[in-house]
């Protein structure tokens, strides 16, 4: 790997410790440059470099090839191209003129910010503390009275070359060290990273104190009565109830996943008696509403009020919002705007019970969340020492459907096939279900890792991505309590289910005589009870949520097939099987498809094979335990062993939209045993 310029790796280093603190920038928010001197492999003279973190990075999870690299010299000589404001947006496509090398990342609309400035190293954050000063009406004020020049005040202005020459001119002053950004954020600058960043969470702190020091007891007014937090256990079942009815709000344009937030912070907010003030006037930093929309949508139905109640009233919510949305894109849309994005909340507020926040993967809906939780400490950090003056709609407006924001979405990679898709997966800690887990993921779907063993789902979900990709559940799904518990932590987590798939089971071999009644009531209760009990569970969240679903049973050839001593098995697969058809016909009218797949001879990986399973196997058909696969190969039609693959593949295949109007169908995954084909 090539050695990164003195100065890169404190440049990351800094932007790590920025990145790792939610009230000093959140996800993907701020950008940080540093200025080094390289000699240049094509002229062999010394270069001057601009490092600064590219369109759509992370600072906390910043790597160098999320930098983009620029020369300076040219970048500073676009600048006799500018043709000024009104054609200012024209300069991004200018800035890979100026690339060293192949450029590392796409340069960002803050790039200005950076190079233009002479100071070697260039922050630019979202800090709660000082971007509250930026949104405070006395804004300007209050900043003079603070730091007495130290720190100047630029009036709003929206990212571009404009305010990175703004930033440069207020830079050269030596006095002065960095600038409120007036309804955005911060920027500061330093002659070496560790002055930059002592500089940067020096003014971070000093305005912190100061709101503190200065505000009113209560920046948000009393508590209103009937909004104050339920207790916590009551709180978190009102909000499983409740996020399946709300994701069906939330996806009124496209599929949502959801996060759930009942932080003090959240939930004192909500108890306030300037909630609808406040959240009709909207966030103000452009990171915070490009993440959670204009404004949230307040559910204000009473915290008991009967789930029949609130799905009505969600109606007419919901109709209200998509109405204001579609007013406010035609108040300021022009000839040329972006086409009208979806109009459906990204951030829904019920007081009493928390923040419901929504986006096209769980990470996007988390982050959505962390954006409101920002904007809410801003707003308190306003009201308590002025009063909450975000920028105008029309500015949000000209943000929210600029052309180069159009243009960085445009970039994204297209969503996966199963993209916005929660699945619950039984059994995934082995076998057939790891494998089912593992494939859904890389196809784009959230995962509820449900497995006797907590342990090794756990290992799973953190393979998978850990809390923003899946999420480790116990599940006994023999039950129905545990089977319940199991499916609220799944909501809570992600704010649904629409993918089941019932693949928990065990074997207990034996004939007829061999067979006990336990050994029989142990089978059917897991395979044939578990697959029903996590249906009749999941049904009413498939069922509130408006989106249909997927129920998929891991059955068996067996369900067929007449195979020796092995009663209790094959009759409780059997029954599993034929459930498919039942509940394809009850749950369809809800657009919720049940279909069934028969595998067979899944031995490598297979919990139920290792378990035992394999060994009495090989004994009834006279073979070595390490040949089984091999042995059922050679009695199918194709002569392949069966892997936990095919069968996850089968899964994809029956939830990706392949097989879009299938249902009540038994697939098999058995390489061909032409005794169990279906007739």
């Amino acid at each position: 790997m090539t050695s990164l310029p003195q100065g890169v790796q404190e440049l990351l280093d800094r932007s790590h410790r920025y990145g790792s603190d939610p009230t000093v920038t959140n996800y993907g928010g701020g950008n940080t440059s540093v200025k080094v001197t390289v000699t240049s492999p094509a002229s062999g003279k010394d270069v001057e470099l601009v490092y600064v973190k590219g369109s759509g990075g992370d600072l906390g999870t910043l790597q160098p090839q999320g930098l983009a690299v620029l020369e300076r010299a040219p970048f500073l000589a676009l600048d006799d191209v500018y043709r000024g404001v009104e054609h200012e947006d024209e300069m991004v496509a200018l800035f890979p003129h100026a690339a060293f090398g192949a450029g590392g990342a796409t340069p960002s609309i803050d790039t200005p910010m950076h190079g233009l400035v002479d100071c070697p190293h260039v922050d630019h954050l979202h800090p709660d503390s000082v971007t509250a000063l930026a949104c405070a009406a006395d804004g300007p004020a209050l900043v003079a009275e603070l730091w007495g020049g130290k720190v100047a005040w630029v009036d709003w202005k929206r990212p571009g070359w404009e305010l990175g020459r703004q930033i440069s001119e207020i830079a050269r002053d030596p006095e002065v060290i960095g600038a409120v950004l007036g309804g955005h954020g911060l920027t500061s600058w330093g002659s070496t990273s560790a002055q930059a960043q002592e500089r940067a969470l020096g003014i971070i702190e000093q305005a912190a104190e100061f709101i503190a020091a200065r505000s009113v007891a209560e920046p948000f007014g009393a508590v209103v009565p009937g909004h104050e937090a339920q207790p916590e256990q009551q709180r978190r079942a009102r909000a499983a109830q409740l996020f399946p009815l709300l994701r069906r709000v939330a996806s009124a344009s496209s599929r949502q996943v959801g996060h759930f937030t009942d932080s003090e912070v959240v939930l004192d907010f909500l108890s306030r008696e300037k909630l609808a003030e406040l959240v009709a006037l909207g966030t103000s930093c452009p990171d915070h509403f490009l993440r959670t929309k204009i404004r949230p949508m307040v559910l204000d139905t009473p915290v008991d009020a009967p789930l029949a109640d609130v799905e009505a009233r969600l109606a007419e919510l919901l109709a209200e919002y998509q109405a204001e949305y579609s007013a406010y894109y035609q108040r300021h849309a022009q000839p040329g705007s972006p086409a009208m994005r979806g109009s459906a909340p990204a951030i829904v507020l019920v007081p009493g019970i928390g923040m419901f926040s929504f986006g096209a993967d769980h990470q996007t809906a988390r982050v959505a969340g962390e954006y409101y939780v920002n904007a809410i400490n801003v707003m308190r950090g306003a009201e308590g020492l002025s009063r909450y003056a975000p920028i105008s709609e029309a500015e949000k407006f000209a943000v929210e459907y600029w052309q180069l924001e159009e243009d960085k979405l445009a970039r994204r990679p297209k969503p996966k096939a199963l993209s916005g898709r929660v699945a619950l997966v039984t059994g995934a800690a082995s076998g057939i279900g790891l494998a089912t887990a593992r494939l859904l993921a890389e196809h784009g779907a959230d995962i509820v890792v449900a497995d006797l063993d907590l342990a090794r789902s756990e290992e799973v979900a953190a393979e998978l991505g850990g809390p923003d990709r899946a999420v480790a559940v116990r599940m006994d799904v023999s039950d129905p309590d545990a089977v319940a518990a199991g499916i609220q932590q799944a909501v809570l987590a992600l704010g649904g289910v629409d993918i089941v798939v019932n693949n928990a089971g065990f074997v207990k071999p034996g004939s007829l005589a061999d067979t006990t009644l336990a050994d029989w009531d142990a089978q059917f209760a897991v395979m044939t009870r578990g697959s029903f009990v996590v249906a009749q569970a999941a049904a009413p969240v498939m069922r509130a949520q408006g989106l249909g679903g997927d129920v998929i049973n891991i059955c068996s050839k067996n369900a067929v097939f007449a195979g020796p001593n092995n009663l209790a098995y094959s009759s409780a697969k059997a029954a599993q099987a034929h459930m498919v058809r039942l509940l394809a016909t009850e749950l369809g009218d809800d657009g919720i498809r049940v279909n069934g797949i028969n595998p067979d001879g899944v031995v490598r990986g297979s919990g139920i094979f290792s378990g035992g399973w394999g060994a009495s196997r090989a004994a009834t058909y006279g073979v070595q335990e390490d040949d089984l696969g091999k042995y059922y190969a050679s009695r199918t039609v194709l002569k392949e062993e069966v892997l936990p693959e095919h069968v996850a593949g089968a899964v994809l295949a029956l939830t990706n939209g392949t097989l879009a109007v299938t249902t009540g169908l038994l697939v098999p995954v058995d390489s061909g045993v032409a005794a169990a084909f279906l007739r």
